[in-house]
Order: structure tokens, then C-alpha cells, then sequence
């Protein structure tokens, strides 16, 4: 993924655990509140990060970027931590939904008549990941309602999971967000526009290349034999010494 993403000109980072509050804040994360998805750390104004958005935004708070280094494109690694408050039922058991997981994100700031093509673009690289891993999945654009504070305009990528919910559900992977000049308003993100020789707020975007757990379920789910053994999608087989995992034998069962 970051081969692929680093072909599409990102460039790539690795995150810290821990920002600060408002940072979270000012990407649109809450960090206090019975409404918090993340984990603050007492006393010190500083909580584990949700994602690596976080501090690749946060990296360029308060920044006038030079117009001719536009569009700065990033693909993130981080660990990621998340309370996911509320969460209960069967989407809550094994890796689909986790208080830990590892993720690579892809962050974009541009100028903002740039941000509807750049979305695209995270979308068009999204879906050539998956495509690749061979996991069917379908796209779907989120209603309003299902929108957070951030983002203007937001994609999921689903992919097909046989064992979610009673015979298979999609499950979501991948989103990527178009959060227009939300964030570089609150973490005064500007650019100096030739043009008018004035500073303007960027835009911003974010999406995930992979939340690594929940591809995980997609790859294994989807390439699993009937003997119990899993094949390794195509695309992996050059990153690996092996073609198959085994089944595993239960003796402990079979006695």
C-alpha cells in the first residue's frame, strides 16, 4: 500500500502516539466529554491519537504554505487508538472493531478549488488497493446525516465479510473525506495566493489506505478454502515465502 501510494506521488510518515488536545479539537475530534471516542491522558492536555490525520494536520497548524508546494500529499502510518464508545453486539468481537489497531492514511492539502479532484483521486487510489487484494467491496456516499462535523463530503469503501452479522454483511474499510476548509480554519492552515498576493485557507482531506485489522478480515473471510486453509490474494505473494496458511488443526478438539 505504501508502494502504491508513493508511485501516486504521497509522500511518507510516521506519526507519534500523542497529541495534543487541540489539535484533536481543532481537527474535529472531541477529547473530553462522555461523547469522546478517544483516550485522554490525565493532566497533561494530551490524548492518544484516533488516527494519523491528527498529526499530519496538526504538523502544519499555523502554517502559509507556499503556493508552489501545492498539493502536499502524505501517506501516514500510525497506531491508533479508539474508546468506540457505544459499540456492542457482534461488530464489536475479533478485529473488526478494536480499541488498538494500526492504519495507514492518506492526508491532502490543497487549494481549495483542487479538493473535489483530489477526493477523487484518494477514492481512485482506494479502490485500486482493493481491487488489487481482490476483496469484492462496493462504494457508497454517506447521507448528511451520517456525516461528521468535519467532513463536506464522504465515501466508504465496503467490503464483503461472509462471517458479519447472520449470512454476510459489507462491512466498512476505508473512507475518505473531503473536510473542505474546516480544519485549516480552526488549525489556521493557509496558503499565499499569487493571485491576489493574499493568504488563503487550504483544503484538506483525508482517507484511509488501510485500517490493517479490518483488511485483515476482509482477505481472510473472503480466501478461505473449505479444508479451513487461506489463500494469499496475488498481490501479496511478492511480499511473502508462502502461498497458503495452513488449517489449523484443533487436537485439543479432536481428542
Amino acid at each position: 500500500m505504501f508502494n502504491k501510494a508513493l508511485k501516486a506521488g504521497f509522500t511518507p510518515l510516521q506519526t507519534p502516539d500523542i497529541s495534543y488536545n487541540h489539535i484533536l479539537e481543532g481537527v474535529g475530534f472531541a477529547p473530553k466529554g462522555d461523547e469522546s471516542n478517544t483516550y485522554g491522558l490525565d493532566g497533561l492536555d494530551k490524548s492518544l491519537i484516533a488516527t494519523a490525520e491528527i498529526c499530519v494536520a496538526g504538523m502544519h497548524a499555523g502554517d502559509v504554505i507556499d503556493e508552489s508546494k501545492l498539493p502536499l500529499l502524505y501517506i501516514a502510518e500510525s497506531h491508533c487508538f479508539r474508546r468506540e464508545a457505544g459499540a456492542s453486539g457482534r461488530s464489536s468481537k475479533g478485529l473488526y472493531r478494536v480499541h488498538q489497531f494500526e492504519k495507514l492514511e492518506l492526508f491532502v492539502i490543497c487549494k481549495p478549488e483542487d479538493s473535489v479532484t483530489y477526493h477523487d483521486k484518494i477514492l481512485e487510489l482506494q479502490e485500486g488497493i482493493y481491487s488489487e487484494l481482490g476483496a469484492p467491496y462496493k462504494v457508497v456516499i454517506n447521507c448528511t446525516g451520517d456525516l461528521g462535523a468535519p467532513a463536506y463530503k464522504k465515501y466508504d469503501i465496503e467490503a464483503w465479510m461472509p462471517g458479519k452479522g447472520i449470512a454476510g454483511e459489507y462491512g466498512e474499510i476505508t473512507s475518505a473525506s473531503n473536510c473542505t476548509d474546516y480544519q485549516a480554519r480552526r488549525l489556521n492552515i493557509k496558503y499565499r495566493d499569487s493571485a491576489s498576493k493574499s493568504n488563503r485557507y487550504v483544503h484538506t482531506l483525508n482517507g484511509t489506505a488501510s485500517a490493517l485489522g479490518r483488511t485483515m478480515v476482509a482477505i481472510l473471510e473472503n480466501y478461505q478454502c473449505a479444508d479451513g486453509s487461506v489463500k494469499i490474494p496475488e498481490a501479496l505473494k511478492r511480499y511473502l515465502d508462502f502461498d497458503q496458511i495452513a488449517p489449523v488443526v484443533n487436537d485439543l478438539h479432536r481428542a
